[in-house]
């Protein structure tokens, strides 16, 4: 999506801060990356800014999350990425000092956390720009008040002075970008109304959007099992035992006379679920990402490979809901080792052990397996979309 400006929104910029790790929701993956709607929840608030015609957008992102960021918004223009900070002020000050080369005379500021961004609470705020250095989108308290303490009502609050508040806040950019480099109060400022205002500014409010509900809880999250929320995906793989190798399956080493021939370690059950995990994605197979061919791979540990395909399957929006393994040969027997084999494979995956399955069985010494020449494996993994919930 590449945006052109209307006449007279060429000089507004914004950034979207979605620089938190999402801890309250739970989860690997930080909730401004979670899928919903068919898309990133970031991708939302995004689009909309763009569409509006607001440019450039800085997105303030926590470190080390560049590339699924740059994947959640691929094809968006103008968009540019900065690495936040540890609380929200440090996070907005990095991103407005970042368009100050591009001069923008007025900036929304928005939570990622906000995905649906009505056109009309946009108009809102940057027609009441025009009077005022500072606006704001706010909704009434409609139930009653009451201060509290230890459990006890103190007394009754006026709800008619009360207002939810809500982002994107709307400002003159410079008048904001000197407040944010100015604030001296703690770190966490509740929101950028609070910056503008203890520089002395006054911040005006408009009329919101209940739409603009904000993720926050686990509870606003859940894994729907319907339209393309789970996917399965098959692996097989089998290699050629050979004497002078060492025999490694499910990430543990197995002390046998023989082991498994391959480029890497061989792994041939790691290798089976690699193909599942990418499978379950659509994201090719373990040829794709480390071809035989690259001597870096050369008698590398299967486990790079699974860690590789299980952070392949968070980025692309969906956690692992369960594996099973079958390992298929005459020997070496695999029953006791099996324990160990379901450990390493949830320490790699970072999933719950109860979540692992791990299974031998032979070919009544039919085929290359029951002949000893070697062993084959195959997995089976199944995955689910992380989506919000009202999806």
């Amino acid at each position: 999506m590449n945006i052109s400006f209307p006449l007279g929104r060429k000089r507004i910029a914004a950034v979207v801060v979605a620089a938190g790790k999402g801890l309250r929701t739970g989860g690997a993956v930080p909730k401004q990356f979670v899928m919903w709607r068919g898309k990133p929840l970031l991708r939302h608030s995004v689009e909309a800014l763009l569409e509006a015609g607001v440019g450039p957008v800085v997105v303030a992102i926590p470190d080390g999350w560049e590339e699924v960021a740059a994947e959640a918004l691929a094809g968006l223009s103008p968009v540019r990425f900065v690495t936040g900070g540890a609380a929200r002020q440090v996070s907005v000050r990095v991103a407005l000092e970042a368009l100050e080369a591009d001069a923008p005379a007025r900036v929304l500021i928005h939570d990622a956390a906000r995905p649906v961004l009505p056109r009309a609470v946009i108009d809102g705020l940057l027609g009441a720009l025009d009077g005022a250095l500072g606006a704001v989108p706010v909704l009434p308290v409609v139930d009653s008040m009451v201060r509290g303490n230890e459990g006890a009502i103190l007394h009754p609050v006026a709800r008619e002075e009360l207002y939810r508040v809500q982002t994107p806040q709307a400002f003159d950019y410079p008048t904001i970008l000197a407040a944010h480099r100015t604030w001296t109060g703690t770190p966490d400022a509740g929101d950028d109304a609070q910056v503008a205002m203890t520089a002395g500014h006054d911040v005006l409010l408009v009329d919101g959007d209940e739409v603009l509900r904000k993720v926050t809880f686990a509870a606003d999250l859940e894994e729907q099992a319907m339209g393309g929320q789970v996917r399965t995906g098959m692996g097989f793989d089998v290699h050629r035992l050979v004497e002078g190798e060492e025999l490694w399956l499910c990430g543990v080493q197995i002390p046998h006379d023989k082991g498994l021939s391959g480029h890497s370690d061989a792994d041939v059950a790691i290798h089976a679920l690699v193909d599942a995990l990418l499978g379950a994605i659509a994201a090719g197979d373990i040829g794709d990402h480390f071809p035989p061919s690259d001597p870096q791979w050369k008698g590398a540990s299967s486990d790079r490979f699974l860690a590789h395909a299980a952070s392949l399957v968070r980025a692309a929006g969906f956690g692992i809901g369960n594996v099973d393994v079958t390992v298929i040969c005459e020997a070496p027997k695999i029953g006791p080792h099996k324990a160990a084999m379901r450990a390493a494979l949830a320490r790699i995956l970072g999933i719950d052990l109860g979540a692992i399955s791990v299974k031998a069985t032979t070919t009544e010494r039919l085929g290359l397996t029951g002949r000893g020449e070697g062993i084959a494996a195959q997995a089976v993994a199944t995955v689910h979309r992380l989506t919000l919930a009202g999806a």
